[in-house]
């Protein structure tokens, strides 16, 4: 087996189980990984499952969105110029929501609060909790799906809000319904202590779109809906994918592609 790469782990601003989430790190094979709070230059590949930007007040308005630092933007433009191969996972995708070049290098924006994506307006996202879905496999011949079946099924948290589909590469697709929002409750009631309501809440057909690769700069990037909690961190499948991401995403075949992409 080749050297370990050297793995950066992102967390913050987003509560998690921390043990059995670490877990699934120390069981990836070829990995060595370690922990931050902010992402950081010198890494083969570097894994964001945090979510800065956001400030829950637990008053009116519910959350105050941060913009980010000089410094805090220069250090993503420099994980893109150095080609540092990106892997975004779940709840990574609603990060510094004043910002609009952080969605467009993940693909996509879940919204806490009623926001603009591309020049279109949207209201607060959804999110459905333990959701038990059938995953399809869009790209079987992509290494990031290497050894998936066709169809499997997961239980995971599943978004409803809008994804750059022009601007990414399929590769998963969930069977549920995303385009029904009334499957879905509404983010910014969750956040006003109304957990799990829906009340008054409308939003577009969302995307089915779960797992996606895109290229900025030099990096290769793969985004991962999936993520939520212990019950997901313990599927194999979902091991399986988080591995052949991380792994493809440092590849010279991804940073080929990646430069062929610019």
């Amino acid at each position: 087996m080749d050297a370990s790469l050297d793995v950066l782990v992102v967390t913050g601003g987003h509560p998690y189980q921390a043990e059995p989430f670490f877990a699934v790190f120390d069981a990836l094979p070829g990995v060595a990984w370690t922990h931050t709070t902010k992402p950081e230059p010198g890494h083969d590949v570097v894994v964001f499952y945090d979510m800065p930007g956001l400030r829950f007040t637990h008053s009116e308005p519910p959350v105050d969105f941060v913009e980010p630092t000089a410094e805090q933007r220069a250090t993503i433009e420099s994980l893109i110029d150095a080609g540092v191969g990106l892997v975004f996972m779940h709840h990574a995708v609603a990060g510094w929501p004043t910002w609009e070049r952080y969605a467009e290098i993940v693909g996509a924006r879940f919204h806490y609060q009623p926001g603009t994506l591309a020049g279109v307006d949207y209201p607060d996202s959804g999110y459905l909790f333990d959701a038990r879905h059938t995953v399809e496999v869009l790209a079987p011949e992509h290494p990031v799906c290497a050894g998936l079946p066709p169809h499997f099924e997961l239980t995971d948290e599943l978004y409803c809000f809008p994804v750059l589909d022009e601007r990414v590469t399929p590769l998963m697709r969930t069977a549920f319904d995303v385009a029904d929002h009334q499957r879905f409750y509404s983010a910014d009631l969750a956040i006003r202590g109304r957990r799990n309501s829906n009340d008054g809440w409308q939003h577009p057909a969302g995307s089915p779109l779960v797992a996606w690769v895109r290229s900025e700069g030099r990096s290769p990037i793969v985004y991962l809906q999936f993520g939520d909690g212990p019950v997901t961190y313990e599927d194999p499948w979902f091991r399986r994918i988080l591995s052949n991401a991380v792994h493809w995403v440092a590849s010279s075949d991804a940073h080929q592609w990646a430069q062929s992409s610019r």
